[in-house]
């Protein structure tokens, strides 16, 4: 199978289940942010060097894999049945997992500047990639996906904030704290 179809090259794209859609569609966007999301989890992983953490993000790009599929497939495509959906269980996994995290981090007193470790940085850039998926899921229709895909890319965004913070810790780097600037006018 030839990676190039060249059915694309008019600026379409084919649903699973067969639909041809624009590739500025809604839908397609939205999965799309979801793959770059992904797409920077791999490199936070190539960053990383704890066992435990490698675990979580490796389930969790196998998870977005399949909320991906979800979006790419219109409700009433019969491919539906074919589909691992994101479901309530895999929140409460991210979940246990934020909690298990946080019992390892000093308590939040301040607000934080995304950085630290290439590994913590490339966190918080998937953070905000999954935002920006959460954003354009929530655009879509509420009967154009499965409800809890939402549940998951916010419950996900909190985890990589946690994940963030353990991996600066774990490289025993201290995190940078925003400090409010001075306005220039002296006010």
């Amino acid at each position: 199978m030839k990676i190039y179809t060249r059915t694309g090259d008019d600026g379409s794209t084919g649903l699973f289940g067969g639909e041809r859609v624009s590739k500025d569609h809604p839908r397609v966007q939205a999965y799309g942010t979801v793959d770059e999301a992904n797409a920077v989890l791999g490199t936070a992983r190539s960053w990383l060097d704890d066992a435990d953490l490698d675990t979580e993000l490796a389930w969790i790009q196998s998870a977005l894999f399949d909320l991906g599929a979800d979006l790419a497939t219109p409700p009433t495509a019969r491919q539906r049945s074919q589909l691992v959906p994101i479901e309530h269980l895999d929140v409460v996994q991210l979940e246990t997992a934020i909690d298990r995290l946080e019992e390892t981090l000093e308590p939040l007193q301040n607000f934080i500047l995304p950085g630290g470790s290439p590994a913590a940085a490339c966190l918080h850039q998937a953070r905000t990639v999954v935002r920006r998926a959460e954003r354009e899921v929530k655009a879509l229709a509420v009967d154009q996906f499965n409800p809890v895909v939402a549940v998951f890319l916010n419950r996900l965004s909190d985890f990589l904030f946690v994940a963030a913070r353990s991996a600066n810790a774990r490289a025993g780097l201290e995190e940078v704290r925003w400090q409010p600037r001075r306005s220039s006018t002296g006010d």
